[in-house]
């Protein structure tokens, strides 16, 4: 009997997950899973609004995930957008922000980058499954749950959800031994073949008990870059929760915002972070006059969404 092919596609993904099932403690059960939020319905080769991408030919959804008392359990989407098959290596890792905003993986730190005051949480999180194949515009859901110590201090723990491209197997038709064992003239030239993985990775932030955040900004001021006039601002953060949000500069009585930048995150091993906003290239920079007050926003985009965490006036030189 002919087995239809989507119910062969769910029986390997079950398989999948039962064998993962035996990677995580006898309390834990694969129904746990089956408790993770479910994702946005899209057609088929479409990604939900909100995700993110990479270099290579994925998309994940959501951008970020957040893990707390009420919610152990989460769900991420992985889309393939392109025609072409792709296979995935999924992974979750432990990365250190530093204060020019930029993460790093801890096996691959520049010089002194310190991770002493970093929670990493990859330790009690478990994620299924762990290796995907995608046809072409197919989807795939990973389930990430988090199992904290009982005995683990209040606070925000965080680790990075990876999915990087298997470089798919190509017919070269010529072996080193080939090389080794042919002739000196008129034999075949050796070469490298370079095969790029590409990779994309979100953040996964568990939170244990009461955390607590404060944001403040300042420095805010016009700067000339490479690619053109731009706006620094410092973001300050105390707590021990991240922040994460939107910045948008504005000008007094005109809608369009001068600057935004969006999903700006500061996550708790630093206590300050640099950001440069590119100019918004539909406002007219003939309206801004000197002695103009401006206003940076940064608006939550997190634990309280659409609130304010810190604004901060400026002055046009």
């Amino acid at each position: 009997m002919q087995v239809p092919t989507m119910r062969v596609k769910r029986l390997l993904r079950h398989a999948s997950l039962a064998l993962a099932m035996l990677a995580l403690p006898a309390t834990s059960a694969a129904q746990d899973f089956d408790d993770a939020p479910a994702l946005p319905e899209v057609a088929t080769g479409e990604v939900p609004a909100g995700s993110v991408g990479g270099m290579g030919d994925i998309n994940l959804y959501p951008k970020r995930v957040v893990i707390d008392q009420r919610q152990r359990i989460a769900s991420i989407g992985l889309y393939n957008r392109t025609i072409d098959p792709g296979e995935y290596e999924i992974s979750v890792v432990d990365m250190v922000m530093t204060p020019s905003g930029d993460v790093y993986p801890l096996d691959n730190l520049p010089p002194g980058v310190s991770t002493e005051r970093l929670q990493p949480a990859s330790e009690f999180l478990r994620w299924s499954p762990r290796r995907v194949r995608l046809l072409g515009s197919e989807a795939q859901t990973v389930r990430i749950m988090a199992r904290p110590p009982a005995d683990l201090p209040d606070g925000e723990y965080r680790a990075h959800f990876l999915a990087v491209s298997v470089p798919q197997d190509v017919d070269q038709g010529f072996s080193i031994d080939d090389a080794v064992s042919a002739d000196g003239e008129g034999g075949p030239d050796i070469g490298v073949l370079i095969r790029p993985r590409f990779g994309i990775s979100i953040p996964i932030i568990v939170r244990v008990g009461e955390t607590t955040l404060d944001v403040q900004l300042d420095g805010v001021r016009f700067v000339d870059t490479q690619q053109g006039p731009a706006i620094v601002i410092t973001i300050h953060r105390t707590g021990t929760r991240s922040a994460f949000g939107d910045v948008t500069i504005t000008a007094p009585g005109i809608d369009t915002p001068v600057a935004i930048a969006r999903g700006i995150g500061v996550y708790p091993e630093i206590d300050s972070r640099e950001v440069v906003l590119g100019l918004n290239n539909q406002f007219d920079m003939a309206q801004l006059r000197s002695g103009m007050v401006l206003t940076a926003t940064y608006v939550d985009d997190d634990f309280a969404p659409g609130d304010t965490l810190a604004s901060s006036t400026f002055v046009v030189p």
